[in-house]
């Protein structure tokens, strides 16, 4: 391990800028959540179920929104991306805070559709100004503060609406997202290189028809050239409309050339890292308020959160890195001995585990993005990762809170544990099985 290369890291100053403003904005983002929900069931008097429902339309928002947000930061380049959000977030979490629940679910589908795309734009720049050893550290780094976002967001955001100020509350994290957008805007980080990777070749492609059919025609016998070119409206529409059909498909593939088995892959590791890590967030909960010492939850989650901190730490301090899958099949594993825990402390030092393994997973599969995708699409490839790892996380709660309602409380660390060996343990075999075809066809 060589921990200088976090010294190097922090010397560059765009870097150290990008990642104190991703840490800054993504406060808001955190507390949002927890804020929204204590809202709906405090101050509009709906129950938890309505609480969950509106998280989850919320969710459904981001997950569809990330990869339009992305592709727009790689057509339009960042700051025209992201004047949408900036106008957004405050407009609509000014309303939110002053309607009805049933005018609130629409609200804030629409919040997160057109959310701040901070997670994203802070990975794919990171993917642009840190090369080689340095961009695993910088992905480390940024898992790390992405730790100590959520230590400080969800509490903040809980202080202040279980003392009434929901409201304000809710409108303030509007208008501070906002503020992080213009603060980007600009301070505009690089979201591709000054030079193009290797293999970019300006200019538009040609289309699977384009010069076949000019081939053809100069090829052939001249009276078979002469009735080509004589009026044939019928044939000459047909052609046509299947021209424009195999040009759509075409367009269709070359606009996802860049989703291989590999990048998969790793959305899949996504998807699993944050099954687990919502899971085993409403496993703690359930397993202490079942016991009643719901004032201890926080310590559980101290060192959950503070064990990712060290593990992201020593991770990015490594001169190989580790594959994402093996990374989650550990975190998975170990998240599943947390069901044995018998009072709070036993609890708090087996999350120490998987804890360990949770920023390496985040960071490791977003430097494997970094390095499967192209500059040119990486931004959307950052909003499709964003949006597995959203739809992880809508996953892990329900399946945890189905075994907890149904078994017990700790049977939702092991629903989601299984679930994530069972995921890690498919992607291996197919990885397996993939790497003898391709032996057996070299």
């Amino acid at each position: 391990m060589n921990f200088a290369l976090y010294r190097d890291l922090l010397a560059v100053g765009p870097i150290r800028r990008l990642l104190l403003v991703g840490m800054i904005a993504r406060i808001p983002h955190a507390a949002g959540g927890v804020m929204l929900t204590l809202h709906i069931v405090l101050t509009l008097g709906q129950g938890y179920a309505a609480a969950g429902a509106a998280a989850a339309v919320m969710t459904i928002g981001i997950a569809v929104g990330a990869p339009w947000r992305g592709r727009r930061v790689d057509t339009v380049g960042l700051r025209r991306a992201l004047v949408p959000s900036v106008i957004s977030e405050t407009v609509i979490w000014s309303i939110v805070p002053h309607v009805s629940y049933e005018l609130l679910l629409p609200l804030v589908f629409v919040g997160g559709l057109l959310t701040l795309p901070i997670f994203s734009v802070v990975r794919q720049s990171l993917g642009v100004l840190a090369t080689g050893e340095q961009r695993r550290t910088a992905f480390a780094l940024d898992a790390i503060t992405t730790e100590f976002v959520f230590m400080i967001g969800p509490a903040a955001g809980a202080i202040v609406a279980t003392a009434g100020f929901s409201v304000l509350g809710l409108t303030v994290i509007g208008a501070a997202t906002s503020v992080s957008g213009l603060f980007l805007m600009w301070f505009n980080p690089p979201t591709r290189s000054a030079v193009p990777e290797a293999g970019f070749e300006p200019g538009r492609q040609a289309g699977p028809l384009e010069g076949t059919q000019v081939a053809i025609v100069a090829a052939a016998p001249a009276h078979l050239r002469e009735v080509a070119a004589g009026p044939a409206p019928l044939a000459a529409s047909a052609g046509e409309r299947r021209e424009r059909r195999s040009g759509l498909r075409h367009r269709v593939l070359h606009s996802f050339s860049w989703f291989t088995a590999a990048v998969a892959a790793v959305f899949a590791v996504a998807a699993g890292a944050g099954m687990i890590l919502s899971g085993t967030d409403v496993g703690i909960v359930a397993a202490l308020e079942g016991g009643s010492h719901q004032a201890e939850i926080g310590l559980v989650f101290l060192f959950w959160c503070g064990a990712s901190v060290v593990g992201g730490i020593l991770y990015g301090a490594m001169h190989r890195p580790i594959p994402p899958l093996l990374l989650l099949l550990g975190m998975s594993a170990l998240t599943i001995p947390m069901a044995f825990a018998a009072d709070t402390w036993t609890l708090s030092l087996l999350s120490l585990l998987p804890g360990l393994l949770c920023a390496p997973v985040l960071s490791a599969a977003s430097e494997k993005v970094a390095e499967l995708v192209d500059e040119r699409r990486r931004g959307e490839a950052m909003g499709w990762y964003g949006s597995a790892l959203t739809g992880g996380i809508a996953l892990g709660a329900p399946l945890a809170g189905l075994f907890i309602d149904v078994v017990s409380p700790p049977a939702g660390f092991v629903a989601v544990g299984v679930a994530g060996v069972a995921l890690c343990l498919a992607g291996l075999m197919l990885q397996h099985r993939r790497r003898r075809r391709l032996a057996t066809i070299v």
